[in-house]
């Protein structure tokens, strides 16, 4: 018997599609149901329809559960007058819908009877949905776990993003080059969206700002000459884990404000409407366009502004329906800013109150800070966005208004308490002087909100100390820290069936729910035939990503070997680099014959690098041509395989993760904020190897020093070493003959066939004193640190215990925890209620 079997036997719930009786979940009423879609939604013959058709007909019956029990949910928001959290993300990186929603309703079992009935393996359906990729990487995909943990904790909230017809661009790799292509993820459509004709929202953009007084002499503002556009709502079910609630992602499209403007139509000009209809709707045509142009920063700065105007015209029409004014605004509404992209709706919320309402500065400037929370996710001060006063005055006149209005106010209350600082003053404008003079959204949305969050405690803790150490001491007790989590409903109960089995098998159902109850794993540590089924368990994972890898890349691995594992953006900081060198060492190794005593490895990459990160993409190109070097030297033999898998994505991630055996998190202390890929692979019982940084630092505290394969510098250290330079790679290199042979094998075009000047800006970066990442700093640690590591796989009998233990101890990163974190303590709704 299954995991969800077990669950419907235990919570009596099997039988129903919903909890109402008049729908009852057999199999044979899901089949029939998906025959009802094929023919009624689809015009299919059930009898000549394919795998896709099928898996459309499924998706829209486990829609209809869901827009059954959202409507149930909603019912209950308002009928409690409930306080509701707007989660605003720019991203929202969902994948694939289908497991997780039934998964969650508890239909996975009599789902996947009904398809076999059908002449259909679920495996096969399942792999016929495109994934919703509406994110770049870990920010966005934190946004889509916090969904699954809200709805689970029945806190009543929405999310809020844009709907990109066109996600994170498709990656090839042509001649070991990424190459970008589109991702259109909508080419067929998508079965999990209600499309709204209503509400539809007009913004504004561009025009220009004119005073008048009002009919009591107040002085007031009008905005005026606006080139419009209309945004449309599509909303997608996110269901709770078997508890009837379900709440929705509201994601905007935007669409010309008029067809095709008619005044253009006066004159003949065809072309000309049809023009102006495809610049309005190009807002919502593509995630995150490069900003390496001024035209690219504007329009990601529109997509900013038109899913934000958007989303507070959407709450103000919620909160209108019961209040005539807005004293219980900040008592019925939170809003959660995800990172600075949505830091623009404080200036638009105070435009609302001061302009469409006529409340005065004082009350909104009150309500606003009440209402916003902003989260932070980054250490690089590269990424703590900034926009020209020129592009902002001339996109948004009304909002650069505004803000030259807070930051006057609050660069008084500075003044008041440090007087003549101008340094202070200067450094916590909103405003930085220069040649061109910028917008700094961060310093906007501290200013703006009540609470600032980091996403791990060190990250939290360098927030304070090193990035905002004046905001932390002008607003003390505003910045806190809530550690990012990772929902184990879809991370291991969805992506690993045969763990979440054994373990339900031995400790129950409720970690779940509930993921500190893993704690019970630790007494099965030294229960052989547990550790033995542990083991069959981790082959057959390691099994199916090694016929994934065949497929997809070519190259046959050998599943006993160690899976040594990287797969996230490709950045500097996180030095897939390090990991490069490392592999290079352990080829030299092999050649010379001094690896009989080391455990053979296949090094698995995945990840995109931005497309105009040049150094990034050569980075990939490096690790390409390592693969084909190694992979093609019959000395090597079975010992080493190197591969690259293309075009990553959540769910290529769901075949990896319960795969690996070694999980590489390397980026230089002090540089990663949290991590959360971190999280995924130590509940599906990976081993960490990695530095002081982001929430490895807590895991270790979780799991125990010694079950845990740190190595290199803190980030204090790395700070010391920034300024100082105690020693400099190229002393490195006279003093390890091992290292030296690493940089000299890519100078002389070992793996470049040749040519020396290919990736001769990679190791200038390398030898240079100054690297901000360090990486030479670390490498001989990080050898030394995978010398361990691979003594130990040889220990299977240990790894297994520690694998075991890791898994056990992964209660504290679950977004349940983390959600519950959120709602008590910065949006002020207490969680367990009824």
């Amino acid at each position: 018997m299954k995991v969800m079997e077990r669950v419907e036997s235990q919570t009596g719930q099997k039988g129903s599609l919903s909890s109402e009786p008049h729908f009852p979940a057999t199999v044979k009423a899901i089949r029939d149901n998906i025959i009802h879609h094929l023919m009624s939604f689809q015009g299919r013959d059930p009898e000549r329809s394919g795998a896709k058709d099928v898996y459309k007909a499924l998706a829209y019956t486990m829609r209809d559960i869901m827009v059954e029990k959202w409507i149930s949910t909603q019912k209950t928001f308002y009928a409690k007058e409930k306080k509701r959290v707007y989660y605003l993300s720019l991203e929202f990186l969902i994948g694939r819908s289908l497991g997780n929603s039934m998964t969650n309703l508890g239909m996975l079992e009599a789902a996947k009877k009904a398809v076999e009935d059908l002449g259909f393996d679920m495996a096969e359906i399942r792999d016929q949905e495109e994934d919703a990729a509406l994110g770049n990487g870990g920010l966005g995909r934190l946004a889509a776990c916090f969904m699954d943990s809200i709805a689970t904790l029945k806190i009543p909230a929405y999310g809020y993003g844009i709907r990109y017809e066109y996600g994170l661009f498709f990656q090839q790799l042509i001649d070991g080059y990424q190459v970008e292509g589109p991702d259109n993820w909508l080419a067929d459509g998508t079965p999990w969206e209600f499309e709204r004709s209503l509400p539809l929202f007009n913004i504004q953009f561009f025009g220009n700002v004119t005073s008048y007084q009002d009919e009591n002499g107040n002085y007031r503002v009008r905005w005026v000459n606006t080139k419009d556009v209309k945004a449309r709502a599509s909303d997608i079910m996110v269901p709770g884990y078997r508890n009837d609630h379900v709440i929705n992602m509201r994601l905007w499209s935007a669409q010309s404000s008029r067809e095709l403007d008619l005044k253009d139509f006066s004159r003949g000009d065809y072309i000309g409407a049809v023009e102006s209809k495809v610049s309005s709707e190009t807002i919502s045509k593509v995630l995150y366009p490069p900003d390496h142009n001024y035209a690219g920063q504007e329009l990601r700065l529109k997509q900013q502004y038109f899913f934000v105007a958007a989303t507070f015209q959407d709450i103000m029409r919620r909160y209108k329906k019961k209040h005539d004014t807005f004293d219980k605004f900040t008592d019925i509404v939170a809003v959660q800013l995800n990172d600075t992209h949505p830091a623009i709706a404080i200036p638009e919320l105070m435009r609302i109150l001061l302009d469409i309402e006529g409340i005065g500065w004082e009350v909104a400037w009150n309500i606003t800070v009440n209402t916003f929370a902003y989260t932070n996710h980054t250490l690089m001060p590269e990424a703590l966005e900034r926009w020209t006063v020129d592009m902002m005055g001339r996109v948004l006149p009304r909002h650069l208004q505004i803000i030259y209005e807070i930051n006057r106010r609050f660069l008084a209350d500075l003044a008041e308490s440090y007087p003549g600082n101008e340094r202070k003053i200067r450094d916590l404008s909103i405003f930085e002087e220069g040649p061109v003079k910028m917008v700094r959204m961060a310093h906007l949305a501290i200013i703006g909100s009540h609470s600032v969050n980091g996403v791990a405690e060190l990250h939290s803790q360098l927030l304070k100390e090193r990035i905002f150490p004046d905001f932390h001491n002008f607003f003390p007790g505003k910045f806190n820290s809530k550690t990012n989590g990772i929902t184990p409903r879809r991370w291991l109960l969805d992506v690993n069936p045969e763990l979440a089995d054994l373990i339900s098998s031995r400790i129950g159902f409720g970690w779940i729910t509930d993921l500190d109850q893993l704690r019970g794993l630790e007494t099965l540590v030294d229960d052989h035939e547990f550790c033995a089924k542990w083991r069959g368990i981790k082959l057959d994972n390691k099994n199916a990503l090694a016929e994934y890898i065949h497929k997809t890349a070519k190259l046959t691995v050998n599943s006993e070997s160690m899976f040594d594992i990287q797969v996230k953006r490709i950045h500097e900081y996180k030095r897939q680099l390090l990991n490069a060198l490392h592999l290079i060492h352990f080829y030299h190794r092999i050649i010379r014959g001094e690896a009989d005593n080391r455990a053979p490895r296949t090094a698995v990459f995945a990840g995109k690098a931005a497309p105009s990160y040049w150094r990034a993409k050569l980075i990939i190109k490096l690790i390409t041509s390592i693969s084909n070097v190694v992979n093609n030297d019959p000395r090597v033999k079975e010992r080493l395989k190197v591969v690259f898998l293309p075009n990553y994505n959540v769910s290529q991630a769901e075949i990896i993760m319960p795969a690996a055996d070694l999980s590489e998190q390397i980026s230089t202390a002090g540089t990663e904020a949290s991590g959360t890929g971190n999280m995924k692979f130590s509940l599906n019982g990976a081993l960490t190897i990695g530095t002081l940084d982001g929430a490895n630092i807590e895991i270790r505290e979780e799991v125990g020093e010694e079950n845990i394969f740190i190595f290199g510098m803190t980030a204090d250290e790395a700070e010391f070493e920034r300024r100082n330079v105690s020693r400099t790679p190229h002393q490195i290199c006279r003093e390890n003959e091992e290292i030296n042979d690493i940089i000299e094998a890519i100078s002389d075009g070992c793996f470049s066939n040749g040519d020396k000047t290919l990736f001769q800006p990679l190791v200038k970066s390398l030898m240079d004193k100054h690297d901000p990442y360090l990486l030479m700093l670390d490498l001989e640690s990080y050898i030394e640190c995978q010398n361990r590591v691979s003594d130990m796989f040889l220990d299977q009998d240990s790894w297994t215990r520690m694998a075991i233990l890791n898994v056990a101890r992964m209660g504290k990163f679950s977004t349940d925890r983390t959600i519950k974190q959120y709602a008590e303590e910065i949006w002020g709704i207490p969680v367990g209620e009824k």
